[in-house]
C-alpha cells in the first residue's frame, strides 16, 4: 500500500511538472498525435508529446485486440506485416481536416510500425500535411517505418522521427522536449 502511494505522488509531480512544459506550437499550426500502443509504451510518449504541445489526441484501437503474450502478438505481426493486413479499427478521427501537424506513433514491430496504423492511415488522406513520427522500441529503433509511412502518405511533409527504447520511456521527456524544438514544433 505505501508503495502504491508513493509512485502515486511520483506520478503526480510528473503530471504537474510536464503540464508546466508545455510550450506554445509555432505558427498556430493545429496539431493531432494520432498512436497505436500495445503495452503503453507508445501511449506514454504520445501523451508527453500531448502535453508538450497541447495537442490533440487519439488512440488507434483496432476492434479485436492483439494477445498480450509476447511470442503470440510477434507471431501475429509478422503474418499481417507480411501479408499487408489492415485490422479494422474501432473509431475514427472526425474532421481530420483540421489538423496542420499529426504525430503519427507505434511500437516497433518487424521494423516497421503496428498493423493498426497502416489501417488508420489507408483510411485518410494526409496530403499537404506534416507527419511527424514517434515510435517505442527493444532495440530496433526507427527501423524502416520512415520509408513504410512516406509510401503510405506520398503527399504529405515529415519532420524527423525520434525512437524511444522502451526502457527509457519513464524518463524520456527531456529528449522529447528537446526533439519537439530541434523540428520546430515548439519554442
Amino acid at each position: 500500500m505505501k508503495t502504491k502511494l508513493i509512485l502515486l505522488n511520483v506520478l503526480i509531480m510528473i503530471t504537474s511538472y510536464a503540464k508546466s512544459q508545455i510550450q506554445t506550437p509555432t505558427n498556430g499550426k493545429k496539431i493531432l498525435v494520432v498512436y497505436f500502443s500495445h503495452s503503453g509504451n507508445t501511449r506514454a510518449i504520445a501523451e508527453q508529446i500531448k502535453n508538450a504541445t497541447g495537442a490533440d489526441i487519439f488512440e488507434i484501437q483496432p476492434i479485436n485486440d492483439y494477445p498480450k503474450d509476447y511470442r503470440a502478438v510477434v507471431d501475429q505481426a509478422k503474418k499481417e506485416i507480411n501479408s499487408n493486413y489492415k485490422p479494422e479499427l474501432k473509431t475514427k478521427v472526425e474532421n481530420i481536416g483540421q489538423y496542420d501537424v499529426i504525430f503519427i506513433g507505434s511500437p516497433n514491430w518487424c521494423s516497421t510500425v503496428a498493423p493498426p496504423v497502416n489501417s488508420f492511415l489507408s483510411k485518410y488522406d494526409l496530403s499537404g500535411k506534416t507527419i511527424v513520427p514517434f515510435m517505442t522500441h527493444g532495440g530496433g529503433g526507427l527501423g524502416h517505418s520512415i520509408a513504410d509511412l512516406k509510401k503510405l502518405c506520398p503527399n504529405s511533409t515529415f519532420l524527423e522521427g525520434i525512437a524511444i527504447s522502451d526502457r527509457s520511456i519513464k524518463d524520456s521527456q527531456n529528449e522529447i522536449l528537446k526533439w519537439l524544438q530541434q523540428i520546430k514544433v515548439i519554442n
